[in-house]
């Protein structure tokens, strides 16, 4: 099911926009960013209940939906969404998916996982095979504006924490011109897949993390001298 269902989103994007890539790279944003939604959904319901808490799955999955709201952002700024057509297709094909994805999370988690892991891979040959075909015209234009404020001069904090891969360390695109966005778009893609294969292993509730979560270590104060009033500012003159 997760194969037919990933193969007639493929099937769709591969027919309809097989020489339009900028309407192409936007409905499949629009739709890739869906998944993401129906895990928080269900996540916070979850929490809502009572049921289970796991504050990084939040933190991980919100992060991969910011990345993947500015791909759409961008794909929007290169025209990808001027043919009102091209609206209606992704967003009613996003709708669909979303409810989808709301039940096969609920009755697999595993599986919806897989279905994501799928859909970023395409992603990534697509993103790919664009870059190939298309890296001389692509250099010589300007990264859009969005890019560069979320890739290069923007609060970068919740880039970080989707890339599971990258425990403690950062990645920075180098983003000069529109072959360097879509380069990083790319890597973002493959990131994706493997936060994703991360979700699908073995006890993965009980030991995935976010790239920035960190362990209180208690503190012996048997031998220690503990001054109290060390952090009380002290009253200022006038």
């Amino acid at each position: 099911m997760i194969r037919l269902l990933v193969g007639i989103l493929v099937f769709v994007i591969n027919t309809i926009y097989r020489d339009r890539p900028y309407p192409r790279f936007y409905v499949l944003e629009t739709v890739a960013r869906v998944p993401y939604f129906s895990y928080l959904s269900v996540l916070h319901l979850y929490e809502t209940l009572g049921l289970w808490r796991k504050i990084d799955w939040l933190k991980v999955h919100f992060a991969e939906s910011w990345n993947e709201l500015h791909h759409l952002l961008i794909m929007e700024s290169l025209g990808g969404d001027a043919f009102w057509g091209d609206q209606l297709l992704a967003k009613t094909t996003a709708l669909i998916y979303y409810w989808i994805i709301v039940v096969l999370y609920f009755i697999t988690p595993r599986s919806a996982y897989h279905f994501m892991e799928l859909v970023e891979q395409h992603a990534y040959i697509s993103y790919h095979k664009f870059l190939t075909a298309n890296e001389a015209e692509l250099k010589l234009q300007p990264a859009p504006v969005v890019a560069i404020g979320y890739y290069r001069d923007g609060d970068l904090y919740m880039f970080d924490a989707f890339q599971t891969s990258h425990h403690l360390s950062e990645r920075r695109p180098k983003i000069e011109n529109l072959y360097d966005v879509f380069v990083a778009i790319r890597d973002d893609e493959m990131e994706h897949v493997k936060t994703m294969q991360a979700c699908q292993n073995t006890n993965t509730q009980f030991s995935f993390n976010s790239s920035h979560t960190w362990e209180i270590q208690p503190v012996d104060l048997t031998n220690s001298e503990v001054n109290f009033s060390s952090n009380i500012p002290e009253k200022a003159e006038n």
